[in-house]
């Protein structure tokens, strides 16, 4: 029986298009998706004047941070998508890692993919997808980093690069990212990798074996953090007995 041949993925796969201002990267990819580009597009842009984090909230977004989005395309079958925000939280943890000074905060991931600093949010990620008129499906990963600026959050303590010591700026922060995610990508290798993505974002978590709070849409819901299993899905002690799956929800420690 013949297998087809893996199609290893390069830095040579990508396109990046650097813009001044735009309303949201995100945006601006699923436009460039449902005119037909074919993926692995970056959009970067200097600021936004709409941007957006999870469940809606405003992201603030003037000059000085990172702002980037990658358009991917049918990047796996549906079942094997919900590893993805894992992959790409590993590729901006060591992107992130190579422009910080030696002893630093300790950098880590908190799930499923803030970037933290000394417990402190420093880049938010949010992915958000759509079924395209010919049926293709368009994936649109946005990254957010504070570099030099740090916008209140009610949610969490913040900090950005420039305030844990590092000179770089959102260029250079950028090319680490791009050369990051292209590396995390192909080990994911459509969702087929998953279990060492998920091995390298253990490595790298915040608050395994402590006690959480998750918020879901309707509840909220305390136990001990006991990790992920190997579909990435935050495992939950709650002193019941059974350990709890969760998919999607905001993590509290304490």
């Amino acid at each position: 029986m013949m297998f087809p041949v893996r199609r290893r993925i390069s830095l040579g796969d990508f396109r990046h298009e650097a813009l001044s201002e735009t309303s949201s990267t995100n945006s601006e990819c699923l436009a460039r998706a449902r005119a037909g580009d074919d993926g692995f597009l970056w959009v970067t842009a200097e600021k936004q004047t709409s941007g957006r984090g999870r469940r809606g909230r405003a992201w603030a977004s003037e000059r000085g941070n990172l702002y980037a989005s990658l358009l991917l395309i049918d990047p796996a079958p549906m079942e094997r998508l919900s590893s993805l925000p894992l992959a790409i939280a590993v590729a901006v943890h060591q992107a992130i890692r190579m422009v910080l000074p030696p002893g630093a905060a300790p950098l880590e991931v908190k799930w499923p993919n803030d970037i933290l600093i000394g417990r402190r949010k420093t880049c938010g990620i949010l992915v958000e997808g759509e079924k395209l008129a010919d049926e293709r499906y368009a994936l649109v990963i946005g990254i957010g980093i504070n570099v030099a600026l740090m916008p209140d959050n009610p949610l969490y303590p913040v900090t950005c690069l420039r305030q844990e010591g590092s000179t770089a700026a959102p260029e250079e922060l950028f090319a680490h990212l791009f050369a990051s995610t292209a590396e995390v990508l192909d080990i994911w290798n459509e969702g087929r990798g998953v279990r060492e993505i998920t091995a390298r974002w253990r490595d790298v978590a915040c608050g395994i074996g402590e006690k959480i709070t998750v918020n879901l849409p309707d509840r909220s819901i305390s136990g001990q953090f006991a990790g992920i299993d190997d579909n990435g899905l935050l495992m939950l002690e709650t002193g019941t007995g059974k350990m709890m799956q969760i998919a999607a929800g905001d993590v509290f420690f304490g």
